[in-house]
């Protein structure tokens, strides 16, 4: 665990460094509160010890300034002139303890146990909350905003919601908070990828079976609809729904009833229904690939969801909410990124969005040597394109959007066999691989 100390007495902040380092600590000091702060910017700490009287940048200018930066560390206020005012001051500036000088060497473990004890409980319980409800809505964008404004207005209804976007943009992130934000939130949210289930067995999933309906049907099935009952079913990309799926569909929808297959009798169901797709429905209805009165059904309120590059505003944000996603998952302790590094983020085009800069995010905290990362962590492909960018461009999609679109085709046209679609677009699969995790395809 790594304690910070920051004091203006250097007699203090040595000994207290001695100290702690006796008891195992790993302890950095910093003799200013500006100083302090940048170091805060370049490393994470557990615990930060900090004087309040001191030249220049006192201790509760140093609160004020690490509540901006959003540290999460436990910081600990000590001062040879303190008294109830000042402690009460520092408590509400968000401070964990306030400790008087002379130190006492024993409130000083206690208070650094009880710190590390509430820093992890709050770290766990983020963790928990987004296993629970998935990540947060991120960004400050007039796009984010409009989002979120749609969503404050449309979640307490029981409208349908049909979630349009690319692939990777955050779809179902829209669809966790619309049921975050509903009066169902308590009942269950279910969700259904239409896309990834076989056609075969679309149905038992979305409706339920009997023992022995078919041969595999060894034992009852309750279907999504009956799991979600009472709450939120989110069926992801319905556009890939079978054609004869639909029209069960559109009959649940009408009646609140549902058909277990190989039974005899309807179970009712009080389900709120929230689609997305990322399919060109106009064309669907066209093509007569989906039907139009499911259609209108499912499309009572739409939501528009704009791609990353339609965001630029909110890249660097997404970035370090990405690094902090990372930072939990792979145990790291990277604190940000060099400007060079965002200078690419904003550069290029993220054809595979929000999912293709997690990848990358993820990527470059494991290769991270340092506090920061650098460019020499992101992919050649990021490096590459950032390079192009001063170049005219050759048409009007450019050359990531233009392979990204190839690649989608091609695993649609081969019913995601890799092998053949490697084949149809003339790569070897390990390519093909490489390339779907650089545009989040994977």
């Amino acid at each position: 665990m790594k304690i910070l100390i920051i004091d203006d007495e250097r007699s203090i902040r040595n000994s207290l460094k001695e100290i702690l380092a006796d008891e195992g600590y790993d302890v950095e000091v910093a003799e200013n509160g500006a100083q302090g702060c940048a170091m805060v910017e370049k490393e994470k700490y557990s615990v930060i010890f900090c004087d309040i009287k001191m030249p220049e940048m006192d201790g509760m200018e140093v609160l004020d300034r690490l509540a901006e930066m959003g540290v999460d560390a436990a910081v600990i206020m000590i001062s040879g002139h303190g008294d109830i005012d000042t402690a009460v001051e520092c408590i509400k500036k968000g401070a964990f303890d306030f400790i008087q000088k002379p130190l006492d060497l024993n409130r000083i473990l206690i208070t650094i146990k009880n710190a590390t004890e509430k820093v992890s409980l709050v770290k766990e319980t983020r963790i928990l909350k987004k296993k629970v409800y998935g990540q947060e809505m991120v960004g400050e964008s007039a796009p984010m905003k409009h989002i979120r404004e749609m969503i404050d207005k449309v979640a307490p209804t029981d409208a349908r919601v049909l979630i349009i976007g690319s692939n990777g943009t955050g779809k179902e992130l829209v669809a966790r908070n619309l049921h975050q934000r509903s009066n169902r939130s308590a009942a269950p949210y279910v969700e259904v990828n239409c896309a990834a289930i076989p056609s075969e067995l679309i149905e038992s999933e979305l409706f339920g079976h009997e023992k022995g309906a078919f041969t595999s049907a060894i034992k009852q099935h309750k279907g999504k609809f009956e799991q979600a009952d009472g709450g939120t079913l989110f069926l992801d990309e319905i556009g890939n729904l079978p054609y004869e799926i639909q029209v069960q569909l559109l009959r649940a929808l009408q009646e609140r009833k549902v058909k277990p297959v190989g039974s005899n009798s309807e179970i009712k169901v009080d389900v709120r229904i929230i689609a997305a797709t990322n399919e060109d429905m106009d064309l669907a209805l066209e093509q007569n690939a989906f039907r139009e009165d499911l259609y209108h059904r499912i499309n009572e309120f739409s939501i528009q969801v704009p791609t990353l590059s339609e965001r630029k505003e909110d890249i660097a944000l997404f970035a370090n909410h990405f690094l902090d996603l990372a930072n939990e998952e792979l145990n790291k302790s990277v604190v940000g990124f060099e400007k060079e590094t965002l200078d690419v983020f904003q550069n290029y085009s993220w054809p595979g969005n929000l999912r293709q800069m997690k990848n990358v995010v993820k990527r470059a905290t494991l290769l991270a040597k340092g506090s920061l990362i650098g460019k020499d962590e992101l992919p050649h492909e990021l490096l590459s394109a950032s390079e192009r960018k001063a170049e005219p461009a050759s048409g009007s999609l450019r050359d990531e959007n233009h392979e990204r679109i190839l690649i989608v085709n091609a695993l649609k046209s081969t019913n995601n066999n890799k092998t053949k679609a490697a084949v149809l677009l003339k790569i070897d699969r390990k390519t093909l691989y490489n390339k779907m995790k650089l545009y989040g395809l994977d």
